[in-house]
């Protein structure tokens, strides 16, 4: 399968989505790199997400060339889509377009992800028309990612004889093991659904050892269809600061704060990502009151996101830094297009993950890759991703006290500071797209060699 056509399926959230808030995070990055990388190899990638807006167009080409080599379009109409996915030649050298399907299933807006298992009947409805509009046997792979999504490809896979490739990013009984205090566990829906997708799936797709290993002795799955490849990171866009041009790495730092509004002078930690409880924010407010009651240096903490689950949830951490006697120490800021996210994290001297499970945590191999040391949370993947005494630090548990001590400690030594953040950048190059769009297309192979299902 040198050069598969493969179903992509975001059904919760798309692609296209800015990262940081709502249910827009690392898997929207995720699906949007492997795609590029794996169009880059020939493969036709059509990705289907549940369309959110009536405004949306039904079909959307990633920017990028036709299969006769001339400059696509992205808004495309129906019969210039109908002429795209026909074509069967694609000259060498040639990157296949990458097409964004908006299928209605139900409401388009005010429908919460614990609400998105009502209309999944309706979006498998919609990616069987997408089929039926084509010769027979046009897809090769389906690639679900997130328990919604495998549901749909499960019905897809089944009705067009392919294999089912699946990637969980996430597991329930992995967060429902994590939870912080007060927060929802996962429905039993999702833990059932998520079974049904992990025994049906002819590949499972972890990011991580440690991600396929919950998926062996938590779900049940078949270690031999369990595959781990790990995510890329664009190492061109998250490059790190170069010294010279008569600009010290601290030069460019302070510019970097200038360009984005931000104090030039003192330490600044980064957070930046979803403001949930999951991915746990209110840790490093809580470690910035410790640090003020025990007289210590207070850094500035710029929480880079938007809101998840409760529309209120940055006001409550707000709430808090008030209460907690830092709030002229916390600065919060909407999320940042992917073009800027580099300039934020030259801007930081550390970045701070202190998420309650992370399957991978791409912030953190961004930041890395940048040039920047990362303190995380020891779990999931940050433990793969951050070289505990290396690249950054571990922090075991999310006891404020323990944050406290490790980000104070580490922003009082810049010389070990910087130590960290050159190790940083060798250590994320083992992180490539290219390399994860090769290790998939062999996946897609391998699934393949089970047979008809």
């Amino acid at each position: 399968m040198s050069a598969p056509r493969i179903a992509m399926l975001s059904v919760h959230t798309s692609p296209l989505d800015q990262p940081g808030t709502g249910d827009a995070g690392g898997m929207n990055v995720y699906v949007l790199e492997l795609s590029r990388a794996l169009a880059a190899r020939g493969a036709r990638v059509e990705i289907f997400t549940r369309a959110t807006s009536s405004d949306l167009p039904e079909t959307m080409a990633l920017p990028g060339v036709d299969h006769d080599g001339t400059p696509l379009d992205p808004a495309l109409d129906k019969a210039r889509v109908r002429e795209v996915l026909t074509a069967t030649d694609v000259p060498a050298g040639v990157t296949p377009p990458i097409l964004v399907h908006h299928v209605p299933a139900g409401p388009f807006e005010r429908l919460d992800k614990n609400d998105l298992p009502g209309v999944l009947c309706g979006m498998a409805a919609g990616l069987l028309r997408w089929e039926a509009a084509r010769r027979p046997g046009w897809y090769d792979v389906v690639h679900s990612h997130y328990w919604l999504s495998g549901q749909v490809g499960r019905i897809a896979a089944d009705r067009w004889e392919v294999p089912l490739v699946h990637s969980a990013h996430t597991l329930a009984k992995v967060k429902n093991a994590s939870l912080a205090d007060g927060d929802a566990p996962e429905p039993p829906a999702r833990v059932l659904g998520e079974e049904q997708v992990v025994a049906e799936s002819d590949a499972l797709v972890a990011s991580t050892p440690a991600e396929a290993a919950e998926l062996v002795e938590l779900y049940g799955a078949d270690p031999a269809r369990v595959h781990v490849v790990e995510p890329g990171v664009d190492l061109e866009r998250f490059a790190p600061m170069v010294a010279g041009l008569h600009r010290s790495p601290d030069e460019q730092r302070a510019e970097a704060r200038r360009a984005l509004g931000l104090p030039t002078g003192g330490e600044i930690v980064l957070f930046a990502g979803r403001v949930q409880a999951l991915k746990a924010p209110d840790v490093l407010v809580r470690a910035l009151g410790v640090l003020r009651a025990t007289g210590r240096p207070v850094p500035v903490l710029v929480v880079l996101g938007g809101p998840s689950g409760r529309s209120t949830a940055v006001r409550e951490l707000q709430a808090l830094a008030a209460v907690t006697g830092v709030a002229d120490r916390v600065v919060v800021r909407p999320p940042a297009a992917r073009d800027e996210l580099a300039t934020w994290y030259h801007a930081a001297d550390v970045v701070a993950m202190p998420s309650r499970s992370e399957s991978f945590g791409l912030v953190a191999a961004e930041a890395q890759a940048a040039g920047v040391p990362v303190v995380a949370a020891a779990v999931g993947g940050l433990r793969t991703i951050v070289d505990d005494g290396v690249t950054g630090l571990l922090v075991r548990g999310h006891d404020p006290r323990r944050w406290a001590d490790a980000l104070s400690g580490l922003l009082a030594d810049r010389e070990r500071l910087a130590a960290f953040g050159a190790a940083a950048r060798g250590s994320a190059e083992r992180f490539g797209w290219d390399a994860a769009a090769e290790q998939l297309l062999k996946v897609y192979e391998v699934a393949r060699e089970h047979g008809p299902r």
